[in-house]
């Protein structure tokens, strides 16, 4: 078995190169590359990968460090700050899509339940993409870059707090998942202690030597990933809250650029996966849905988020600008539709609608900011701004 995981994960590592690197050259977003080498090397394609449940269970770590990283660039003073300026903009945009796309999904013979979970999953933007393809001086020291950061990490926040509900307590009950935010509270009041008078003195002793300064960080992520499955939350919200921990120390930034990459390959797995468990005998059954529900969030999106800037008196440009920015779905979106068909709140088929649909609306969304908006990837020199 050693020697045939090697083969795949080499198989997997070179052939997510090529079609990362192709979908630069088309502009495409890169995440839809590692989800095709895994249609391309799978079940349904060469079938030169073999053991995906191994790879599988290897990429679960790229969610772990995913949240882990977006806790780490959480600090909670900014986190309050953040929840009082965003909140309002963000719940009703938010509430808006869900409720859309689920009674679009009802109304095609969906459950409730299942309605609800996907209607929550396309609710988000995706961050990757926004931040890829958003100019860094646009990012860093404008007003769209800071409003565009605040956005997405309040949509972050509710994801987190949906992954929550869906691998909570009681079978996801909402006392359960009740319950699940109370002891999350509390974990993060115990973690932030321990951060502030343990964990940060052992990084002070160890940052000069950067390989172990890493592993402190990672051992930390871990440590509270599995306290938090032992008192029955998930390990991925035992991660956040450390990286929120973290994130009061001095060397947070510092700690979130180093361990970027350790994120982004255990997630190129997370993504191959995702690709290579596609089953291709349910698009018949989702492929219209799919188109119809990608149609509806692409028109819809930007223009809510639109009218919504404009209403919180930002300009016609900027508003529009935000709206077609924002207009898309998260990768957030395809760890909830994992997480839900694993734990049984949603069939095989609605999940493969949601992952199908996150995917679509990437792509198109991306060719339109390549080729309307100022990018690093612009296909006319005034668009294209680094």
């Amino acid at each position: 078995m050693t020697h045939t995981v090697f083969l795949d994960i080499a198989m997997i590592v070179i052939v997510s190169t090529i079609l990362g690197w192709l979908s630069l050259l088309t502009r495409q977003p890169i995440i839809i590359a590692y989800i095709v080498a895994g249609i391309l090397l799978g079940p349904w394609g060469l079938k030169l990968v073999t053991e995906i449940e191994f790879i599988n269970e290897a990429s679960n770590i790229g969610i772990t460090l995913l949240l882990f990283l977006a806790g780490l660039s959480l600090h909670p003073k900014r986190l309050l700050e953040l929840f009082s300026k965003t909140f309002p903009l963000t719940l009703l945009t938010s509430g808006l899509f869900a409720l859309v796309t689920g009674t679009i999904l009802y109304a095609f013979g969906a459950s409730v339940l299942e309605s609800v979970i996907t209607g929550v999953a396309m609710m988000f933007s995706s961050t990757i993409l926004v931040v890829k393809l958003m100019p860094t001086i646009t990012l860093h020291q404008k007003h769209m870059g800071a409003v565009a950061i605040a956005v997405l990490i309040m949509q972050d926040i509710f994801a987190v707090l949906a992954i929550a509900f869906i691998k909570g307590g009681s079978n996801s009950s909402v006392i359960g998942w009740i319950t699940s935010i109370f002891i999350g509270v509390l974990l993060t009041a115990v973690a932030i202690l321990a951060e502030r008078f343990i964990i940060r003195k052992i990084i002070v002793q160890v940052q000069r030597y950067n390989e172990l300064l890493n592993l402190v960080a990672l051992a930390w992520c871990f440590s509270l990933a599995l306290l938090s499955e032992k008192i029955g939350m998930s390990h991925e919200i035992g991660a956040f809250i450390a990286g929120v921990a973290l994130a009061n120390g001095p060397l947070s930034n510092y700690l979130a650029e180093n361990l970027k990459f350790f994120r982004d390959f255990f997630l190129v797995l997370f993504f191959f996966t995702l690709g290579a468990k596609m089953d291709f005998s349910l698009m018949q059954t989702i492929v219209w849905p799919a188109l119809l529900l990608s149609a509806v969030l692409l028109l819809l999106k930007p223009l809510v988020y639109w009218v919504a800037f404009k209403l919180t008196t930002e300009t016609t440009k900027f508003s529009r600008e935000m709206g077609f920015r924002l207009g898309q779905n998260s990768e957030f979106s395809l760890i909830i539709a994992v997480l839900a068909a694993e734990s049984g709140m949603i069939s095989a088929a609605s999940s493969q609608l949601i992952q199908l649909v996150a995917i679509l609306t990437m792509a198109i969304s991306s060719y339109l900011l390549v080729y309307f908006f100022p990018t690093p990837l612009g296909t006319s020199k005034p668009l294209k701004i680094d």
